[in-house]
C-alpha cells in the first residue's frame, strides 16, 4: 500500500544543482515523491548547466528527478513553474517559453490562496560577484568544491560513528562575518525589489540559505538548496506558507533503504579533482 503524501497548494524548491556529486539527488526526489501541489515552482539552478559543461557526471538518481517532474506535469496535472538560475542560464536565451502546464520564465508573481502577491525569481541578479567579478566567482566555487568533498568525507566518518549528516559548508557561511552580511543585503536588496513590484512577498534561492522571517512588511521566503540544507518551501490551501526541513519530512515519510546502485564509489576518485570550474551559489 502506498504511504501517505503532503497534499499542499504549492512547492517550491531550488538550487538541486543536478549533474554535481553534491546533489542530494536521493533525498529531494524521495521529497517529490510524497509530495502533491496544484503548482511546482523550480526556482533555479536546478540543472547545474556549468558543472556538466566540465563533466559528464549524471547517475540515475538525477533522471529520476526529471522523471518525477514529468510525471507532476502529465499524471497528476501539476503546473510546474521552471525560473532560470545562474548555473543553468542558458535557457535566459529562450525565455520566456511555455508548454501546456510547463512554464519556464526569468521571473513570476505567484498569487497566494490568500490573494497575497509574491514574487518569485532565483535572486542572483543581487549578486555583484556572480555578475560581474567572474574569475572571483570561479576562484570561490573552486573553494566551495574543495570544502563539500571534505564535507563528504567528513561524513562517511559521521555514518560510521552512527551520527547524521553534518553541512561543514554551512556551518562556515553561518560564522564568517563578512558571508553573514552578505546575506544580509541579499534579502534587503530582494524584498525592495517585491515592494517595488508591488508584492507583499519575495520567494528566491541562490544563497543556499533557506529563510521564512518579515523584511518590514516584505514576507522573505528562501526555500535554501537540494546541496547543504535540504529544505523547500509550501503553501497549504489556506495561503499559509511553511519551510520545510528534510530532516523532520522524513520522519513522518521514512527515507526507504537505500540501494545497492547508490553506493557511489566513485565518490573518493573525485574528491582529487578540485579544477576550477563554474560558481556555486
Amino acid at each position: 500500500m502506498e504511504k501517505s503524501t503532503l497534499k499542499v497548494r504549492t512547492v517550491i524548491i531550488s538550487d538541486v544543482h543536478l549533474g554535481t556529486h553534491d546533489c542530494k539527488a536521493r533525498e529531494v526526489n524521495h521529497f517529490l515523491k510524497y509530495t502533491r501541489c496544484n503548482k511546482l515552482i523550480l526556482n533555479g539552478d536546478i540543472i547545474d548547466g556549468w558543472r556538466l559543461k566540465q563533466s559528464s557526471y549524471w547517475p540515475k538518481a538525477h533522471t529520476r528527478f526529471i522523471r518525477l517532474v514529468l510525471k507532476k506535469l502529465e499524471k497528476r496535472n501539476t503546473e510546474v513553474i521552471y525560473l532560470r538560475g545562474n548555473h543553468d542560464d542558458v535557457l535566459s536565451k529562450f525565455l520566456p517559453m511555455a508548454f501546456e502546464n510547463l512554464h519556464l520564465v526569468e521571473d513570476h508573481v505567484h498569487e497566494a490562496a490568500n490573494g497575497k502577491r509574491y514574487l518569485v525569481l532565483h535572486g542572483d541578479v543581487f549578486d555583484t560577484v556572480t555578475k560581474n567579478f567572474v574569475f572571483l566567482a570561479y576562484l570561490g566555487d573552486w573553494g566551495y568544491r574543495v570544502l563539500m568533498r571534505l564535507n563528504r568525507l567528513y561524513n562517511r566518518w559521521r555514518t560510521w560513528r552512527g551520527k547524521d549528516y553534518y553541512s561543514l559548508a554551512k556551518a562556515v557561511k553561518a560564522r564568517v562575518k563578512r558571508a553573514v552580511s552578505h546575506v544580509s543585503h541579499f534579502e534587503e536588496h530582494i524584498s525592495a525589489l517585491a515592494k517595488s513590484r508591488d508584492c507583499t512577498g519575495v520567494m528566491c534561492g541562490h544563497i543556499h540559505t533557506a529563510a521564512d522571517h518579515m523584511m518590514g512588511d516584505i514576507h522573505y521566503l528562501n526555500s535554501g538548496d537540494w546541496v547543504e540544507s535540504l529544505t523547500a518551501i509550501v503553501e497549504h490551501f489556506d495561503g499559509r506558507f511553511e519551510l520545510i526541513d528534510f530532516a523532520d519530512f522524513r520522519k513522518e515519510y521514512p527515507l526507504e533503504e537505500e540501494s545497492a546502485e547508490s553506493a557511489d564509489n566513485q565518490d573518493t576518485l573525485d574528491l582529487l579533482d578540485v579544477s576550477p570550474a563554474s560558481p556555486a551559489a
